[in-house]
């Protein structure tokens, strides 16, 4: 494993150090080419999906659904999940406010919350580091001290790794990029496993972007090399897996049986869901176009049979369901729009409670206790709703796919607001911010992902607009760019906007037009994040 750069913090050797190196090493020598085997076997998955124009649960694998199997019990600190917080760690004072913020669990993100700039993963490990060993603190430049109210009620920590798709362009591995995932989890797993296992608080993690219950096995095996690589108790890992693609949907139960030693939940991701369906379905014409975004609730039919199937099959395996990310964040500089986030949130996470979630996701500290009171309210004492089995619910894969049942049309104004989302997101991936609120909503690579995807089906199924009756063409997606970036330039100012807004509208207008499509936007802007080695 070699270093392309400069270590790009002061710390940043107790992170890289020899001996971490050389695990992070014997992970890719032992399982980098198994990894690029699958990455490879999606391109065929995806032109099955194609040539078909559906999924279908898979029958080589029905023995698995219908046999009697559980997954291994939660350790104490994962019993009670119902407050779950989400962002990056970093810098310092976000994973700080992050374990002072009530929650029961955060979501330490190195995926989707963390642009991956070398500083950025290597001050995430850093904070992670502190916070496991009880030493994390931050000083403001201003002079303001930082610190964790109180580490034994803090939420537990759950970390989420890159997907397995994500190169890592800062190490070398064999004259190419190391893998994202490897890195993320081998540094993590070297330096904090041994301390979290004796507090009996992990190491635990969440596990993103899978598209099958081999890619499940492949991390199975991961966790269980580490454990007895470093002397750690077989079992001690615990993964919850995102439920965030389309063909994971149909492979929900052969993930938790993959990983039923290590497995603790499922997560319905409902965003990268989303634009997993887009991408899946891209080609297949007009029933496969979705509605404008801010029309695609959870109450849709097809979003409807996905957390029904998630909590059913959940439950029935012993392992908990979670629910996903309400955009809506509070702006405390206007009370109107936070009153009207509140309220979205609100009825949010009471749906999901009771739809038999055991918890759910969070992006702001002030929206926990909403979340924590919705569950709360319909657990009453119990820690979870494990017992709470959903026998009424029968999913088809007809149901999973029945998009074209959506209410809502695609309209001028949402081609707008796909546009605005995309630019002022990747201005600030860009920049380094991997989370980003934006008019009141905070965004993330997948709401990103949507927004460019939808602008790019658009197009080449000719889809017209419900509002101005207008056919939407390359032109017409060109035109719309360019008046809101325009727009986002007025709202950012020139000092905000110009050191990345024209690499994000160059880069996004690319992304749209382009005759193929890009599986992942992170593929075309990561090459172009500063400091990023040419030899990506």
């Amino acid at each position: 494993m070699k270093e392309r750069v400069e270590r790009p913090v002061s710390r940043a050797g107790e992170i890289l150090t020899p001996e971490a190196l050389e695990f992070v090493t014997q992970l890719h020598e032992k399982f980098a080419d198994t990894r690029d085997s699958l990455i490879a076997a999606r391109a065929h998955k995806y032109e099955q999906v194609r040539q078909a124009q559906k999924l279908t649960f898979l029958p080589e694998t029905a023995e698995i659904r219908s046999s009697a199997w559980s997954v291994a019990p939660a350790p104490p600190a994962l019993q009670d999940r119902r407050a779950e917080i989400t962002g990056p760690a970093t810098p310092a004072k976000m994973a700080i406010n992050a374990l002072n913020s009530g929650a029961k669990v955060w979501l330490a993100d190195l995926e989707d919350a963390c642009t991956p700039t070398w500083h950025n993963l290597i001050d995430s490990q850093l904070s992670l580091w502190d916070a496991s060993h009880e030493r994390l603190e931050f000083s403001s430049p201003e002079g303001k001290a930082y610190a964790v109210n109180d580490y034994a009620s803090a939420p537990v920590v759950v970390m989420r790794p890159r997907g397995w798709h994500m190169p890592e362009a800062h190490l070398e591995w064999n004259g190419d990029n190391a893998v994202g995932a490897l890195v993320d989890f081998g540094l993590h797993f070297f330096h904090n496993a041994a301390a979290l296992s004796a507090k009996g608080r992990g190491p635990f993690y969440y596990l993103p972007k899978m598209e099958s219950h081999i890619e499940a096995r492949l991390w199975a095996d991961v966790f269980s090399f580490a454990e007895e690589t470093l002397g750690i108790a077989h079992g001690t890992v615990r993964a919850t897996v995102l439920i965030e693609t389309i063909p994971a949907a149909f492979e929900m139960e052969e993930i938790l049986y993959e990983l039923r030693e290590y497995a603790s939940g499922l997560n319905a991701g409902r965003w990268d869901y989303l634009f997993s369906i887009i991408k899946y379905f891209r080609d297949v014409g007009s029933d496969f176009v979705l509605p404008d975004r801010a029309s695609v609730t959870m109450t849709q039919p097809f979003m409807r049979a996905y957390t029904e199937l998630l909590v059913a099959t959940c439950h029935r395996r012993g392992a908990f369901a979670i629910g996903g990310m309400a955009a809506a964040i509070p702006n405390r500089r206007e009370p109107d729009v936070t009153t009207a986030a509140l309220e979205k949130v609100r009825l949010d996470k009471e749906r999901e409670a009771g739809d038999g979630f055991d918890g759910s996701w969070v992006a702001h500290p002030d929206l926990v206790g909403i979340c924590m009171k919705a569950f709360s309210d319909v657990l009453g004492e119990n820690p979870n709703q494990l017992t709470r089995l959903r026998g009424d619910v029968s999913v088809s894969a007809a149901d999973l796919l029945n998009v074209a049942g959506a209410e809502g049309s695609v309209t001028r104004v949402g081609v707008e607001s796909n546009a605005y989302v995309g630019l002022a997101y990747l201005t600030a991936w860009l920049g380094g911010s991997g989370a980003a609120a934006i008019r009141n909503l905070m965004e993330d690579v997948a709401t990103a992902e949507i927004s460019r995807s939808q602008l790019w089906q658009q197009i080449r199924q000719g889809v017209v607009t419900s509002d101005t009756n207008e056919t939407i063409t390359a032109d017409l997606v060109l035109d719309v760019i360019d008046t809101q970036a325009a727009a986002l330039l007025a709202d950012m100012g020139a000092d905000h906007f110009s050191p990345h807004g024209e690499t994000a509208t160059e880069l996004l207008k690319n992304l749209v037009v382009a005759t193929s499509y890009d599986n992942f936007l992170t593929d075309s802007a990561y090459a172009k994040l500063p400091g990023v080695p040419q030899m990506f």
